[in-house]
């Protein structure tokens, strides 16, 4: 039996006794991954397989006058070609709206009657070789009506923009290119601002930055002879790719199987079909299997990032520090086609770690000529917290409170309502903020000239969602557990984690896999931070459903009603006669005896997820003669609820801390006057490696939440929220110029500190 841990909440009372829970055990897939046998998507062989290449749009925006491929049908080596005609029709939908939601998902896939950005696919071509077939790309004739195009969200929302969609309303939103307004209020925003002693009005403005996952997006398809279609591919969500796939070929869902192959990364980037359509029509017209790649040019020209924005904050503050009202306008980019962007996730976010009494927010969408946006860890929510959290940080400053002070003074509590409404559970906002107020980082001295430190907090909301688990007891004792849940970041073993904690076995006992979409039930996809909720809330189930049939039968083995025997820490008692005792593995093996195999199932879809508060400390050394800002100490706080695996809750922390600091400091999408990208390797690209930021120290704060058997709380996401500010914050301390705009890279400290000399 596993040795007991104790862990104790943030909140104290009495300490929680888990035996797997809260362990660091090795992952179940880490031999295959650091060896080299794991397969992804772009592993898959098949015999006969062709390889696809894509035709993709020289123009941000153009009519699509006519497309001719008879050249390239006509080469040797080509095997099919498709366009968007092969895809599925929307002729006889009487509902205009479905005809125009199945449109614009398709005309993502593959390009219809318009290019709506530099990179849109219009045509793919299946060949013996990928050289044949990026060859035989130039040989369709694509003849394009080139249009006028806009890049940022000021110039879609104009009046006079070029519109992109005929359907948008142009008097609906303020713009032909508006499609999406959301407002949240509540109290009387007059009054709130009468209060104030001091208004505090900022404006923001943030890039379109990309995921930037190692692996790039792939997909094999093939058609059997009965008509069946089958898909390998990286995803954050086999369930959501067939339903897609089914949608956009026009086939039955039940007609589709998805194989998850393991995933290099996807930080919500691969939620949407892109090439899984566009292989299946090649391997249909073909009678082959046929596999599509993407280059690392086609994934940052042709896939979703997250928006560009414009964001105004306007916050009244009493003297003693006191948060009275606030006004808060935000625009994102939706890219090529409207309902995108993650503008409600981001009122969710945007004022959630206070109680203010009077608020409006006015959250707008807009089209652009860029790749339809994605989500993007915790979307949404790192833009307008950037601004939040840096104009209460100018207040502390203004009013001579310290910034951690200033934010407990106004946190948010259980009971307390968000600006999107929801009001909060069980939430560690408060917790958070303590653990940064009282941990070493936040009071060491600093050294050195133009050295500076600063604090942010970060809220994400986290999802839920169905999910199946089905586990198997073997009869040597050991459990097959199959799930639905792709695995990003070590999930399968957390999952594994809280099947063994019920039945009180160890976890290297469970052996994890996630089963295709034929084999387990519909389970919603990986991301906003909900499979170690849901999934583990599956296996918790599974694993009680498991205990419950080895009672039954060790009351068979035993002779004794099923209600005198206890099943309690791997092993099943009865209630009065200490003789009858059988350890797991011992009733394993009996089960070809007693009836057979014992297989425990849940399928649900559980409420009560509740949102992560996180919160960094970040030093900073800024260069005023080049503006490089070099970051010299990180350290990351999180509610993540109950750590069901310590070290991957850290390591969630700290990879989503580098990547707010990355958004922080050095990426952008750097458009071209011509509306092209003109950074499309990673060289160009600049994310952040390990030689340019230190190692990042996590703090761990765990408030159970009461909606779970384990007090699980999403954990992937609030940390990449709050980096961006710290940053901005640490930057004013160390050379005393606010920044407004991402990424604060040299050229534009440099400026603003130019700025600042010459204004005075």
């Amino acid at each position: 039996m596993d040795e007991v841990l104790e862990t104790t909440s943030e909140t104290g009372g009495e300490p929680r006794q888990y035996r797997t829970v809260g362990t660091r055990p090795v992952r179940h897939d880490g031999i295959e991954k650091v060896t080299g046998q794991a397969q992804y998507g772009a592993d898959i062989s098949l015999p006969g397989m062709l390889y696809g290449k894509v035709l993709r749009s020289p123009h941000p925006h153009a009519r699509i006058v006519s497309i001719d491929t008879s050249r390239a049908e006509a080469h040797p080596d080509v095997r099919a070609v498709a366009t968007s005609a092969d895809l599925v029709s929307t002729d006889g939908i009487d509902d205009a709206g479905e005809a125009l939601a199945l449109k614009l998902q398709r005309d993502n896939v593959l390009a219809s009657d318009k290019a709506l950005y530099v990179g849109h696919a219009v045509a793919a071509v299946a060949a013996a070789s990928p050289h044949v077939a990026e060859e035989a790309l130039a040989l369709i004739d694509v003849e394009y009506e080139v249009l006028p195009h806009v890049t940022t969200v000021e110039s879609a929302m104009a009046p006079d923009a070029p519109a992109l969609h005929d359907h948008l309303d142009p008097d609906a939103h303020g713009g032909p290119n508006v499609s999406v307004h959301e407002q949240h209020k509540w109290g009387d925003l007059e009054a709130g601002f009468a209060q104030a002693d001091r208004v505090f009005e900022r404006e923001f403005r943030t890039k379109t930055v990309h995921q930037g996952y190692v692996e790039p997006q792939n997909g094999t398809a093939s058609w059997s002879p009965d008509g069946r279609l089958t898909i390998w591919c990286s995803s954050q969500g086999h369930f959501g790719i067939r339903d897609s796939a089914a949608k956009v070929l026009g086939v039955p869902v039940s007609d589709v199987k998805v194989v998850p192959m393991e995933i290099g990364g996807g930080f919500g980037g691969k939620l949407k079909v892109y090439l899984e359509p566009v292989a299946a029509v090649l391997s249909r017209k073909s009678g082959h299997p046929v596999q599509l790649t993407m280059s690392r040019t086609e994934v940052l020209e042709a896939t979703g990032p997250t928006s560009g924005s414009l964001v105004r904050i306007r916050m009244g503050v009493t003297n003693e520090g006191r948060i009275t009202a606030a006004r808060c306008y935000f625009a994102f980019e939706a890219g090529a086609f409207p309902g995108a962007s993650p503008i409600q996730a981001a009122a969710a976010a945007i004022l959630a770690p206070y109680q203010i009494d009077n608020i409006l927010v006015d959250a707008y969408e807009a089209v652009d000529n860029k790749p339809m946006t994605s989500a993007y860890r915790a979307p949404g929510a790192p833009i307008v917290v950037f601004a939040v959290e840096s104009v209460i940080d100018e207040m502390a400053g203004a009013l001579g409170i310290d910034p951690i002070e200033l934010r407990l003074l106004n946190v948010a509590e259980e009971g307390s309502r968000r600006a999107d409404g929801v009001m909060n559970g069980r939430i560690g906002a408060r917790e958070t903020m303590e653990a940064v107020r009282s941990h070493p980082h936040y009071s060491a001295p600093l050294s050195g000239e133009n050295t500076g430190r600063g604090v942010g907090m970060g809220f994400c909301r986290n999802n839920t969602g169905p999910s199946t688990v089905v586990a198997h007891v073997l009869d040597n004792g050991t459990v097959s557990l199959v799930e639905g849940s792709v695995d990003i970041g070590g999930s399968r073993t957390a999952v594994a984690q809280q099947l063994a904690e019920v039945l009180g076995i160890p976890v290297t006992d469970v052996m994890p896999s996630i089963g295709d979409t034929d084999t387990i039930g519909y389970t919603s996809n990986t991301g906003g931070s909900g499979v170690a909720f849901k999934t583990g809330y599956a296996a918790y189930e599974a694993a009680n459903d498991i205990a419950g049939q080895l009672v039954q039968r060790a009351a068979l083995v035993w002779d004794v009603p099923a209600d005198e025997i206890e099943y309690a820490d791997g092993a099943l008692r009865h209630r009065s006669d200490p003789e009858l005792r059988m350890g797991f593995k011992e009733v394993a093996g009996m089960l070809a005896d007693t009836g057979g195999p014992v297989t425990g199932r849940a399928n649900l879809n559980p409420a009560g997820s509740l949102g992560s508060y996180a919160a960094n400390i970040v030093d900073v050394e800024v260069d005023p003669e080049t503006g490089k800002v070099s970051v010299l100490r990180v350290t990351i706080f999180q509610d993540v609820g109950t750590a069901i695996h310590p070290s991957y809750v850290e390591g969630q922390m700290q990879g989503g801390s580098a990547q707010g600091l990355g958004w922080a400091l050095t990426e952008e999408y750097y458009m071209g006057d011509d509306g092209r990208l003109m950074n499309t390797s990673l060289l160009d690209y600049r994310m952040p490696t390990s030689l340019d930021l230190p190692m990042i120290e996590p703090v761990i704060v765990e408030v159970p939440n009461p909606g779970h058997p384990f007090g699980v709380k999403g954990v992937g996401e609030a940390n990449i929220v709050s980096p961006l500010a710290a940053v901005a914050n640490a930057i004013h301390d160390a050379v005393g110029v606010r920044l407004s705009d991402l990424p604060m890279s040299p050229a534009t400290v440099v400026k603003a500190l130019g700025d600042e000399g010459a204004d005075a």
